[in-house]
């Protein structure tokens, strides 16, 4: 069993790699963001990163990280990041139905702006919206004293704003403009 250290830096370094900065390790991506777990753990291991890689880390880190951050392919050889990317790539999610309302966590400081402009997905892909009130307050806490937005969701999607449901159950949309955003 590995350390939960151990096993946190690498979930970040996993971040790092197949979210913003492949290069970093001199990764290839797909178009859809998948790495080849083979090239993946050659190139860390070769890099200056100092973050051994090895078939069995890689494989703790996507069963056991409770935000399910990563999926390695049905056919073991590929690994991609579920969403947070901030480099292009398509992750082939299809249109999905939002519940009513969804969740934003932030923090207090950000609230005046938010309010005035909506939401945006500042250097990522997408806005990332919860069906958990819990996981929202979590993620706002990261930034500061947090508050929690509902968000009118279905109404956003009825009046034509696209939803994606990720493999590991945050919902994606390009943005959420301020009318649609409800502070508690």
């Amino acid at each position: 069993m590995t350390s939960s250290k151990q096993l946190n830096k690498t979930s970040k370094f996993l971040s790092l790699v197949l979210r913003h900065e492949p290069e970093a390790i001199e990764l290839a991506l797909d178009k859809n963001g998948w790495a080849n777990i083979d090239a993946l753990i050659s190139k860390a291991n070769d890099s200056d990163e100092a973050n051994p890689l090895d078939h069995a880390l890689i494989q703790e880190v996507v069963s056991t990280s409770d935000k399910k951050r990563f999926i390695i392919s049905d056919d073991g050889q590929n690994i991609r990041a579920n969403q947070g990317h901030s480099i292009n790539v398509d992750l082939q999610l299809k249109p999905a139905t939002p519940p009513e309302f969804l969740y934003h966590g932030t923090a207090t400081r950000f609230l005046d702006s938010i309010l005035q402009e909506g939401l945006k997905p500042q250097q990522r892909q997408h806005v990332h919206l919860s069906t958990d009130i819990e996981i929202a307050t979590n993620v706002g806490q990261r930034y500061g004293k947090p508050v929690i937005l509902t968000i009118k969701s279905l109404l956003m999607n009825e009046q034509g704003f696209m939803f994606y449901l990720s493999e590991n159950g945050v919902w994606l949309t390009k943005s959420v403009p301020g009318i649609y955003i409800n502070n508690h």
